[in-house]
C-alpha cells in the first residue's frame, strides 16, 4: 500500500491531523517539540460517494472502499540535513514515503508554541524543503564522485548519472525541488532512481482555526495565511494547497456521522477539509478507483493511472490478469442514469474493451475470464 508521509515544523498540527485521518488518538498531540519520535502508521479509508450510489441500485449487502496509509512523521527543525533535532530519522521516514503531505500552521494561538516564536507560513515551508533540497545535495555529490571516474571510463549509465546530477545541482543550489526541473521523459525516469526527497510529490493542508474555517474554505484568498500558501504552492512546486482544521475533526473523531453532519452544518460547513485531503493525497500517489457492484457488494478497487485492464482485474485476483478474456465496462455516470446492467447495455452504454484498454476512474467494471 502507497503512504504519504505527515511532515512539517513542530506544532504546526500534524499529530491532531493524523488522528483526524485516522479515526483514533494513536498519535500523541502536544504543546512540545518532538512529541513525535517514532512515526504512527495508520490506514485510511478513500471518500467516495459512488460507492453508497451504486449500493442502492444493487441493493448491496456490503460497501468497501479503497485505502492509503499515512505516516505521521517527526517534526523537522532547521538543521535537520546536518542532524539537528530528530534530523537523521526525520530524513529517513520521508525517504520512505511514496509522497509528502505538509501542514502549515496558518492560525494563530497564544497558547500553543511556535517553534520559532512567530505564525509565518511560507517561511516554514522553506524551511522543510530547503532541508530537503540540503539534503539531496549531499546525497548528489556523493553520487557523482562513485559515479565519475567510471563515466570517463566510458560507462554509458555512470555518464548518464554524472549529466543529469551536473544539471539538478544548479537547480537544487538555487533553492528549487528536483520535481520542479524540466526533463526529458528518459531523464526523468533515471531521476527515480537517486531517491531525492525533493523529488517526492506534496501537497499542503494549510491548517486554520475552527473560527476561519469556513470563510477560508469558501473563498482562500480572504484569508491573509491561506492566499500566500495557494500561491507559493502553485507557484514554486505546481501543487495543491487544500484548507482543514485538523482541531475540529479531531473532535469529531468521538461521535457518529449524524451528530458529525450536525456539529460541522452548526459551523457553517459541511467537511473540515479532511475528506478533501484525502481524495487529493490518493490522486497525488497517482491512484486510480473502478468498481465493482452486485447484491453481494459494492466495492472500490485501486489502481495505477494508466494500468491496463488486465493488470485492473488483477487487483481482484492475480489469476484474472492472466485469465482475462474482456471487460464490460459502464461508466459511472452511466451507470446512474441506467440504474441497471441490462438498461445500459440497451442503451449502448455498456462497452466491451480488450487487453489495451486503459482504465478510468469511476469505471463500473465486470470482468470476463477464462481458465
Amino acid at each position: 500500500m502507497l503512504q504519504a508521509g505527515i511532515v512539517g515544523l513542530p506544532n504546526v498540527g500534524k499529530s491532531t491531523l493524523f488522528n483526524a485521518l485516522t479515526r483514533t488518538r494513536k498519535a500523541e498531540a502536544a504543546n512540545y517539540p518532538f512529541c513525535t519520535i517514532d512515526p504512527n502508521v495508520g490506514v485510511v479509508t478513500v471518500p467516495d460517494e459512488r460507492i453508497a450510489v451504486l449500493s442502492e441500485l444493487s441493493g448491496s449487502k456490503k460497501q468497501i472502499p479503497t485505502a492509503i496509509e499515512f505516516v505521521d512523521i517527526a517534526g523537522l527543525v532547521e538543521g535537520a540535513s546536518e542532524g539537528a533535532g530528530l534530523g537523521n530519522k526525520f530524513l529517513a521516514n520521508i525517504r520512505e514515503v511514496d509522497a509528502i503531505v505538509q501542514v502549515i500552521r496558518c492560525f494563530e494561538n497564544d497558547d500553543i508554541i511556535h517553534e520559532l516564536g512567530s505564525v509565518d507560513p511560507i517561511r516554514d515551508i522553506e524551511i522543510i524543503n530547503g532541508e530537503l533540497i540540503l539534503a539531496d545535495m549531499a546525497a548528489m555529490e556523493k553520487r557523482r564522485a562513485s559515479r565519475a571516474k567510471k563515466a570517463k571510463g566510458g560507462d554509458k549509465e555512470s555518464k548518464a548519472e554524472v549529466e543529469l546530477i551536473d544539471k539538478l545541482m544548479p537547480h537544487l543550489e538555487d533553492g528549487n525541488p528536483a520535481i520542479t526541473l524540466e526533463l526529458t521523459p528518459e531523464e526523468r525516469l533515471l531521476l527515480r532512481d537517486f531517491f531525492l526527497l525533493s523529488n517526492k510529490r506534496s501537497i499542503f493542508a494549510c491548517n486554520v482555526s475552527e473560527d476561519d474555517l469556513a470563510t477560508a474554505t469558501e473563498d482562500p484568498s480572504s484569508h491573509p495565511l491561506v492566499a500566500k500558501v495557494v500561491e507559493y504552492a502553485q507557484n514554486n512546486h505546481g501543487a495543491e494547497a487544500i484548507v482543514i482544521s485538523a482541531q475540529i475533526e479531531e473532535e469529531l473523531i468521538d461521535l457518529d456521522s449524524e451528530e458529525a453532519a450536525e456539529f460541522l452544518s452548526d459551523m457553517g460547513v459541511s467537511d473540515s477539509g479532511v475528506s478533501t485531503l484525502i481524495k487529493g493525497v490518493y490522486h497525488l500517489l497517482g491512484l486510480r478507483t473502478y468498481l465493482t457492484t452486485g447484491e453481494q457488494e459494492t466495492r472500490a478497487w485501486t489502481i495505477i493511472a494508466g494500468d491496463k485492464a488486465p493488470v485492473a482485474a488483477g487487483v481482484i485476483h492475480t489469476d484474472f490478469e492472466k485469465q482475462f478474456i474482456r471487460a464490460e465496462v459502464i461508466a459511472y455516470t452511466d451507470y446512474v442514469t441506467h440504474k441497471t446492467v441490462s438498461a445500459a447495455r440497451d442503451a449502448g452504454a455498456l462497452r466491451a474493451e480488450g487487453k489495451e484498454y486503459v482504465v478510468q476512474d469511476g469505471d463500473v467494471i465486470n470482468f470476463l475470464t477464462g481458465a
